[in-house]
């Protein structure tokens, strides 16, 4: 999502003898993260500076550092820093599918969708989309394909399978956890590269309860996004073996993804990743009580998505006045659409008491 400025709210001149009111601190739902503003940024990067050291190229400094507590976290043998999540991704199936280049998607991945056909051009591959209009696509889907792809007049081998969970296209829906589990035993038994696009995977897992190892464990390759609840202005992080990963910084550097110095942006997921598993439980836990409250309102009518995350829609009589007075009440929503919105829950709803959020939706 956009990012958008933090909204701190001033604190207003005080007349003689008025009462001083302190400021309220928003609930801003319209992210996966807390949006910064560049002052907020800067200042963030001000206060960690001591602590940050520097990198040449994405080598060494905090770099280095997040990179080893990343794949601590990920239960794999090394991580990598890159840029931007398109070129994790590329890297990644690039890697696993080596000399086969057919590469099994969803139809409505990221990758697929929104990267330019960066696989096919720059690297040859041939993404071949499943489930069109689903989050999740079967086993028996995949072996469909594989079996046509190898046994084709000429053929042309399955030599990896990317799995993006949550899938955004699809409002935040997990990949059904069962169907993967199954794709993973077989993905190995094949010698089938497996990559999972977890960018949001801290996410899913708080929804689930399953740790992000987990996850990950079922992968030779995940790749997760350092800007989108880690609060970093940009970045990726790719786990995975050394054998795939040793050296990859001269393919990063290759596809234009040598940045001089990552550390401004290293710094900051470095801070936001240490903790964010519990404080984002917590407030999961607030958002669920506010929901459950909104719920029991006949003036709203709350809608989960099935097998959904951070996101839910909620519709109420007049959108547009409704945003207006959440707003002035500490409830910042995005711009509805049909009468409802998508709500987002992030760290900031862990900035009240479900009940002190649940009294300003329905003031």
């Amino acid at each position: 999502m956009v990012m958008r400025r933090r909204g701190f709210l001033a604190t207003p001149a005080i007349a003689l003898a008025a009462p001083v009111t302190a400021p309220i601190s928003p609930v801003v739902a319209i992210s996966d993260g807390i949006p910064l503003s560049p002052v907020a940024y800067a200042e963030l990067l001000q206060k960690l500076s001591a602590g940050i050291s520097a990198d040449n190229y994405g080598l060494g400094g905090v770099v280095e550092k997040l990179e080893a507590h990343m794949a601590v976290e990920l239960d794999k043998e090394m991580a990598v820093w890159f840029p931007t999540g398109t070129l994790a991704n590329h890297m990644a199936v690039r890697m696993l599918a080596g000399d086969r280049e057919r590469v099994l998607v969803q139809a409505e991945s990221h990758l697929y969708n929104d990267c330019g056909d960066c696989c096919q051009t720059l690297s040859g591959l041939n993404l071949i989309p499943l489930a069109p209009g689903r989050a999740t696509f079967t086993l028996d889907e995949v072996k469909d394909m594989a079996h046509r792809s190898a046994t084709g007049r000429v053929k042309t081998p399955v030599g990896a399978i990317m799995i993006e969970s949550p899938v955004r296209r699809k409002t935040g829906e997990a990949f059904d956890l069962s169907e993967m589990k199954r794709i993973s035993s077989w993905a190995r038994t094949e010698g089938v590269g497996l990559h999972l696009d977890g960018a949001r995977l801290y996410m899913a897992a708080a929804y689930s309860g399953l740790p992000v190892r987990d996850y990950a464990s079922l992968f030779d390759t995940v790749y997760v996004s350092m800007y989108k609840y880690f609060g970093a202005a940009s970045g990726a992080i790719l786990a995975g073996p050394k054998k795939l990963l040793t050296d990859l910084f001269h393919a990063r550097r290759m596809f234009g993804g040598g940045q001089h110095e990552a550390w401004p942006f290293a710094g900051i997921a470095m801070n936001g990743v240490q903790g964010f598993s519990a404080r984002y439980a917590k407030a999961v836990q607030t958002a669920e009580a506010v929901i459950a409250g909104l719920k029991m309102d006949s003036r709203f009518e709350v809608k989960r998505i099935p097998n959904g995350t951070n996101l839910f829609l909620l519709k109420v009589s007049d959108a547009v006045g409704f945003q207006r007075k959440a707003q002035a009440a500490g409830v910042v929503l995005s711009a509805p659409k049909d009468g409802q919105f998508i709500v987002a829950v992030n760290e900031t709803w862990l900035r009240a008491t479900a009940p002190e959020i649940l009294s300003r939706l329905q003031s």
